[in-house]
């Protein structure tokens, strides 16, 4: 327990800072991943609220769960998980609603 309350060697605080590469190794195609999940997310959750929009909401829902399931797949680090959690959350909601306004195909395709 001592370990938790010793300061950083040299005396100085650690700054903490945000990083998805918590192992100290880089992972770009993984980091790529998240991103792409939790845009997509944000797009198909919030092209959602609109009903004339289901044609957007649906496919990037669908296009956003499927690259966080990939990338949760690949992912490395726990930062990495998270966001993918988060990303699909976002997506999966969007999708859902998108399809209950009209779906993938609704009202193009007879």
């Amino acid at each position: 327990m001592a370990q938790a309350v010793r300061p950083a060697r040299g005396g100085r605080p650690h700054r903490s800072r945000f990083t998805l590469n918590t192992d100290g190794r880089p992972h770009p195609v993984e980091n790529t991943l998240a991103v792409v999940t939790v845009v997509l997310g944000l797009v198909s959750a919030i092209a959602a609220f609109w009903s004339g929009l289901h044609l957007l909401s649906s496919w990037a829902g669908l296009v956003g769960v499927l690259v966080g399931a990939f990338g949760q797949y690949r992912s490395v680090t726990t930062a990495e998980r998270f966001l993918f959690i988060i990303g699909m959350g976002l997506a999966a909601v969007g999708f859902y609603i998108g399809m209950a306004h009209g779906g993938l195909f609704g009202g193009v395709v007879s």
